[in-house]
């Protein structure tokens, strides 16, 4: 399967059969980003975080709004 970064618009081709293919055929909402751009946008999240000023903002769910 061929498939292209969001970000950098790298072509790459992947197996067909494996699962990361499977859940961009089947859910086409989600997207493809290739290994360096992966990588580069966790280097600088880490870098981030380790300022001190990054704050992650996600909502914790109760068991009552489940």
């Amino acid at each position: 399967m061929k498939v292209k970064c969001v970000i950098c618009d790298q072509i790459e081709s992947i197996p067909d059969d494996s699962p990361e293919a499977k859940k961009l055929r089947n859910r086409p909402i989600h997207t493809y980003m290739c290994n360096s751009c992966n990588q580069r946008i966790e280097q600088r999240t880490n870098e981030r975080i380790a300022t001190g000023n990054f704050r992650l903002y996600r909502t914790i769910k109760t068991e009552d709004e489940w």
